[in-house]
């Protein structure tokens, strides 16, 4: 026997879902990058000002230095030039550590997008989706076993609708429990059907 009809349902609502997953995983690690780099842009300014005040200090020590080689009044002259070399250093180390701010500010922008999105994927769906499988898988092995068609049938009789036990059969525990085999293999199946899987005979 054959059964086909509710398993694509099943199976259509299980697929459906594992997509949506996947969409909604990359859709926030796509926006958690986009915001990193929008973030790290703050950092540009620092670039500039590292890279204007590293090579000012370079050009006035530069200059101190062939200064400081006039006699008599050369070290007096290279002074000013040493004072405005440390002062543009310190104008460099400024924008390193604002661009590592920034750095900071947009991996932990990103973490706290990520967190969210992710943690109901890995608290949420995904054990849902690993008690689906282990009920799935059992209920397969199950199938194949000489008395799991029986077992499956109480199954059925224990937790799936009246309505669609009554569909089987007007009296189905009672069916079941003279071991009417059209009954047992109808509760089976219905089993099988509520898990995406089919059953054949």
């Amino acid at each position: 026997m054959k059964i086909y009809a509710d398993r694509f349902p099943t199976a259509l609502r299980q697929l459906l879902t594992d997509l949506l997953v996947v969409v909604w995983v990359y859709a926030a690690i796509r926006f958690a990058l986009w915001l990193h780099d929008l973030v790290q842009k703050l950092a540009v300014p620092g670039q500039k000002l590292e890279g204007a005040g590293s090579g000012l200090a370079d050009n006035l020590a530069d200059a101190g230095g062939k200064v400081g080689r006039v006699p008599l009044v050369g070290d007096e002259l290279t002074a000013p030039f040493t004072r405005a070399a440390d002062a543009a250093r310190a104008v460099a180390d400024a924008g390193r550590d604002q661009q590592e701010l920034v750095g900071q500010l947009a991996l932990a922008l990103t973490i706290a997008v990520l967190v969210f999105p992710l943690g109901l994927v890995l608290f949420g769906w995904l054990p849902l989706r690993v008690r689906w499988m282990r009920r799935a898988g059992a209920a397969k092995a199950l199938a194949t076993a000489p008395a799991g068609r029986d077992l499956l049938a109480l199954r059925a009789l224990a937790g799936q609708p009246l309505g669609r036990l009554t569909r089987i059969a007007p009296d189905v525990a009672e069916a079941w429990r003279r071991g009417d085999d059209d009954a047992v293999d109808a509760l089976a199946a219905l089993e099988l059907r509520s898990l995406g899987l089919r059953s054949g005979r």
